[in-house]
């Protein structure tokens, strides 16, 4: 992106600042605020500073700054004075440095004129470039001595301050973080004595930003009581109401009147409320929010009117309550509604604060069907989906688990893959060891029989304890389950744990509990430990028949992910962890692979509850689509149309940090830039997705400060720090994440679970409908499967293609927790088109078995490619992966794409090393080959796991392949970067280089 591109984030007030000067009335004299339009180098000097004119005599100049700081220890920051031209000051001296006023004497070498004092110099400390951490240079003293000599401090100042300079409107703290004196706010609170708080009422476009200082705006403005803004019909007007406590506050309420006009017309109280206090949460559920203010604190109340479209004209009054135990305040809210009208809530304005509404979305909420699910049904206690289907028993756990799907993973067949061996059951041991029996069934009954959803519960009683089951089973294959566990007597027990008893046949495969994906093995011990590993289950499984288990605390919430999982970890069930005495075994018992998680010895009074939740995943989810694979080849960046049309691409995925989507998630800056791009593309006959998901948020955002005011709702509490933006506007309590040094862009971790998910959604159904984007590229996400669910929709509806594609760089490291990208990230699985599995994963050093489970989404009904050093073409191609273009310099799939292209593979029968029917197979079982077969000829994939250079002989089964032998020709075409052509008799052995291969064509 060039550094230049006009930032469209600066606000109404900011955009006036721009273009001429505010001023404001100080002790001693008028400061303007102006920015500084880029004009120095902020890495050296910082972002601000005070612009002075010396016309004294002598060779020492004196200047009072009253800068109005809201960082705390300015004394602590290094002091730096240039001359007009740019010039250092060697000889300067401080005094009296505080948060109101500074006094820096500097040696004017350059004579009467105009000089800059530099405050808040900034010094990146960071090795990783994006990732600064930053501190502020410390002060020094370079000043000679002779000059230091000459200092009278009594003496009178003989600068004027002009005014203060940020680096750019961005930057600026005015008005709202120029900080009021300790003499005005004692002042005020002395006038309003006897009072326990005292409400600012401000406008939509000076967002509250400080919590522990009174901005000097409210000093000058005073106690205002009333309010009074100006709306359109339709529009979604938001306010703020600044609640300063004079005393400790506990659960601050808002509640409204309705509004009215003199000829009795209303807007109704039900329209206006305040976000901080109430709403709808990321699932729909009713929000009722608790917000306590500390003495000496600043709090700001966001608000909203949602005047209804067909609102007379005319102006109309209400009241506002605040309050907060006995104490309460009341505000007048005048509100003007003119004639025009707008048709979208006016949110195609979002620097007005109108998508504040969207936190409270219940958009694609209902879980209707999504393609290309079927319809749940259910035969007794037999419930089918698609491909799969899920026998209960009366307890309303599962009796039998079944998938239909072929070995290839291409279609779905008539066969069905058992996954269980027995029922899935909850064993009781009691004190002595013994299992607690005369289990009676009281209930079972379904509570929900939709297309999407299907819900039962039972109860099931022993002597000492009664089990309630409620289960949900939905159309892609997601088992969730609330187990309740009452003692109906005190009892002790020895064990209470859940056994899973699994086919062998659908456990070959695992990945979790602290295991890469791979061939599951023989026997597994594993404890909880969620201090440091983001571990709760697994998946284990075959190609065509598998589940996904995760045990879940009642209150479970979703951890922090992409390197931040050791500051938000999983939180220890209650029950399943049971102080760390729980654990899961994996083994052999007989004929079946048991998962046994067990809770370790415990007791119980009675009438306590335990829950012992879980869920369950079915895997696979659908077949995978190879059409989709071999038509739409990615293009990942931003360039040139007519450039990438050539390459033979069909989709572009927009990253970030470029000219049209510049800040990272926050892509409603430059939308017009980007609608013009994806019409010309369309044009073209290219589709365009971008890159936005929920995990870290720009600074850019507009609602930054809205979503401030939230608590930790929206964002995660941390250490701070970070880059110099962040320090100086956020200032503390947040965890700083991706910065992008060439344009500024730095974004703050998202806390997990929340509201900004509904604006997330919302937001993705605006730029589907109303810039054209053709799908989104997630780059690892911290939503879960409700969200997908409903981004899904909202890109899927009206004809649009909806394109998900999913990237993570390997979770499996100590910042992430140990887990597996694919484990950590299945539920997502069945909304998504590809996997780009991705940095930091080896395509040299890993076993079949790893791409098979980790890498190629197979599995699951999915297909994926490489990233990390361009992958491995040969072992890829087995799994009909290439790499991403253009990314790694040695990397390129267009030579593939065009053996793709010439063989025909549009069409073909996909049958992998994996499936029993595969036609081909080598000599040397660490050799392993894919066939692409179509109407007499066929495309064979060949790659090496082999230690060495090896040779290998195919052994084919000519009537699965449909050739004639004797007819056969084996061809190796020339392939760039890959292997030079070359022809075969089917009887040759074929050499086959270490960790490489051959695309042969066989017809």
């Amino acid at each position: 992106m060039k550094p230049n591109i006009k930032n469209r984030l600066i606000l109404s007030r900011i955009l006036i600042l721009c273009l001429s000067i505010f001023s404001i009335p100080l002790a001693a004299q008028q400061i303007a605020y102006t920015n500084g339009n880029d004009s120095w180098n902020p890495d050296l000097l910082g972002n601000h500073r005070a612009v002075v004119q010396f016309s004294g005599k002598g060779t020492v100049a004196k200047t009072t700054i009253e800068w109005r700081r809201r960082d705390e220890n300015p004394e602590q920051k290094r002091i730096i004075v240039q001359d007009a031209t740019g010039a250092a000051i060697l000889n300067v001296k401080t005094a009296d440095i505080n948060r109101e006023t500074g006094t820096v004497f500097f040696e004017p070498v350059s004579g009467k004129g105009t000089y800059y004092v530099y405050y808040m110099p900034y010094i990146d400390e960071g090795l990783a470039v994006y990732y600064p951490k930053g501190v502020y240079a410390k002060p020094e003293n370079k000043a000679d001595a002779q000059w230091l000599s000459k200092i009278k401090t009594n003496s009178a100042n003989n600068c004027s301050v002009t005014a203060i300079q940020s680096i750019n409107a961005f930057n600026s703290f005015y008005p709202m973080e120029v900080i009021a004196t300790a003499a005005e706010t004692k002042n005020i609170i002395a006038k309003n004595s006897g009072n326990a708080f005292l409400v600012f009422p401000e406008d939509r476009l000076n967002s509250i930003r400080m919590r522990n200082d009174l901005p000097q705006r409210w000093i000058q403005k005073g106690i205002q009581n009333s309010f009074s803004d100006t709306a359109l019909r339709g529009e979604y007007l938001a306010f703020q109401l600044g609640i300063y406590a004079l005393q400790d506050l506990k659960d601050v309420k808002i509640t409204f009147s309705d509004l009215k006009n003199k000829n009795g017309e209303i807007i109704s109280a039900k329209n206006i409320a305040c976000i901080n206090t109430d709403g709808v949460k990321y699932d729909a559920t009713v929000l009722s929010n608790k917000v306590d203010v500390l003495k000496g604190k600043v709090q700001a109340m966001w608000c909203g009117v949602d005047v209804p479209q067909t609102t007379p004209p005319g102006d109309y009054s209400g009241k506002i309550i605040i309050s907060s135990g006995n104490a309460s305040k009341e505000i007048v809210l005048q509100l003007k509604v003119s004639e025009g009208v707008t048709t979208n809530g006016g949110i195609d304005q979002p620097e007005k604060m109108t998508r504040l509404k969207w936190l409270n979305s219940t958009l694609a909420q209902d879980n209707t069907l999504i393609a290309p699910y079927t319809p749940l049904e259910v035969k007794g206690t037999e419930i089918s989906l698609l491909g799969r289907k899920v026998l209960l028993n009366a307890t309303g756990l599962p009796d039998q688990i079944q998938t239909f799907f072929t070995p290839e993973m291409t279609s779905i067949g008539t066969k069905a893959n058992d996954i269980l061996t027995a029922p899935a059951q909850f064993y009781f041991l009691d004190n002595a060891g013994n299992e607690i029996g005369n289990w009676k069934s009281i209930s079972f009954k379904f509570t929900k029989k939709e297309a999407g959803t299907v819900s039962w519960e039972s109860n099931t009683t022993a002597t000492a304890v009664d089990m309630q089951v409620n289960g949900t089973l939905e159309f892609d294959g997601f088992l969730s389950y609330t187990v309740k566990i009452t003692a109906l007597e005190d009892v002790t027990f020895s064990d209470i744990n859940f056994h899973l008893p699994m086919q062998a046949t659908a456990a070959k495969y695992m990945m979790g509990l602290g295991q890469k994906g791979g061939n599951r093995p023989e026997t597994l011990k594993w404890k909880w430990d969620v201090a440091n590993k983001n571990q709760d289950g697994a998946w284990i499984g075959n190609v065509n028949a598998g589940l996904q288990f995760s045990l879940r605390d009642e209150k479970y919430s979703r951890p922090l992910n992409t390197n931040f999982y050791l500051q938000k970890p999983l939180l220890l069930p209650t029950s399943w962890g049971n102080g760390n005495k729980g654990g899961i075994d994996v083994l052999q018992n007989g004929k079946a692979i048991l998962v046994s998680a067990y809770s370790g010895s415990r007791s119980m009074k009675k009438g306590e509850v335990l829950y012992y939740n879980f869920n369950l995943l079915i895997t696979p989810f659908h077949s995978i689509n190879t059409e989709f694979q071999w038509e739409n080849k990615f293009y990942h960046k931003y360039s040139n149309l007519d450039t990438i049309v050539k390459t033979g691409a069909k989709v572009i995925n927009i990253h970030h940090a470029n000219e049209i989507n510049p800040y990272i998630n926050y892509p409603f800056i430059e939308f017009n830039k980007m609608k013009n791009y994806i019409d010309e593309a369309h044009s073209k006959g290219l589709k365009v997705k971008i890159y936005n998901t929920i995990r870290e948020l720009s600074n850019k955002a507009y609602e930054t400060f809205a979503l401030r005011s939230l608590g930790h709702e929206i964002y995660s509490p941390g250490k701070g720090g970070g880059f110099s933006w962040l320090q100086e506007h956020v200032g503390e309590d947040y965890i700083a994440a991706w910065f992008v040094p060439e344009i500024k862009d730095a974004a703050i971790v998202n806390s997990g679970m929340n509201r900004w998910h509904n604006y997330y959604v919302e937001g993705m159904n605006w730029l589907t409908q109303n810039v054209g984007i053709d799908g989104v590229y997630l780059d690892d996400v911290a939503f879960d499967r409700i969200t997908m669910k409903r981004i899904k929709r909202v890109l899927t509806q009206d004809g649009h293609p909806g394109i998900l594609d999913l990237h993570s760089a390997n979770q499996f490291n100590k910042s992430d927790g140990f887990n597996n990208s694919a484990n950590l990230y299945m539920e997502h699985f069945p909304y998504l088109n590809k996997l780009w599995f991705g940095e930091y994963f080896d395509y040299e050093k890993n076993k079949p078995d790893f791409f098979l489970t980790e890498v190629s989404g197979i599995p699951f009904g999915l297909m994926g490619e490489m990233l990390q050093d361009g992958g491995n073409p040969w072992r890829g191609m087995i799994y009909g992966m290439t790499n991403r273009m253009p990314w790694s310099d040695n990397a390129d799939p267009r030579p593939i794409w065009k053996i793709w292209n010439d063989f025909g593979i549009k069409g073909s029968e996909m049958i992998g090393y994996w499936s029993e029917n595969c036609p081909v197979k080598t000599s040397n079982d660490k050799v392993l080959a894919t066939v692409y077969k179509k109407n007499g000829t066929a495309l064979i994939s060949i790659a090496s796991w082999a230690d060495d250079d090896v040779k290998v002989k195919l052994n084919i089964d000519w009537k699965k392949l449909g050739i004639n032998p004797a007819k056969a020709t084996l061809i190796a075409p020339a392939i760039n970067n890959f292997q030079p052509a070359q022809s075969f008799s089917v009887k040759d052995e074929l050499p086959v280089a270490k960790g490489k291969g051959w695309l042969l064509v066989i017809k």
